[in-house]
């Protein structure tokens, strides 16, 4: 396969799209995790408060680690950029596959990290469901 800069171009909107995604879901964290500080001053003895927040810091983990690779994926694809324009192909084949990997690793990281806001709203919805989990009642 040859390698030109049409075929490192292509990955140029879809890491921006996935950067400005990733940017939108720090906004929504950051403001649930202000939105949870502050019940968590009403009420500090809440349980599901708590596991709230072990949620929110892992998750916060996990959207940095998302950011870096997408951050390291554009970056790699600036650099295959770069080694067409010098006509180094073995340096741009090399950019390239790294920014693909750094892409993929971003976008299971993510993955790992929707599971979680997943697990949160079930913790947020059982404190108000006196019959528990929705897995744990089988009513679909």
């Amino acid at each position: 396969m040859m390698i030109t800069y049409g075929t490192a171009a292509l990955l140029f909107p879809a890491i921006s799209l996935i950067m400005l995604a990733y940017t939108n879901r720090f906004l929504a964290l950051a403001a649930l995790v202000r939105r949870l500080h502050a019940k968590y001053l009403e009420h500090n003895t809440r349980a599901v408060l708590q596991g709230q927040i072990g949620n929110l810091r892992y998750r916060l983990k996990l959207l940095r680690h998302m950011q870096a690779m997408g951050v390291l994926s554009f970056i790699s694809c600036i650099v295959c950029m770069y080694g067409i324009y010098l006509k180094s192909i073995p340096i741009a084949e090399i950019a390239f596959a790294m920014s693909l990997l750094f892409f993929t690793i971003s976008l299971i990281i993510s993955f790992v990290e929707i599971q979680l806001s997943n697990k949160a709203l079930e913790l947020e919805l059982s404190d108000m469901d006196p019959r528990g989990k929705p897995e744990d009642n089988h009513e679909g």
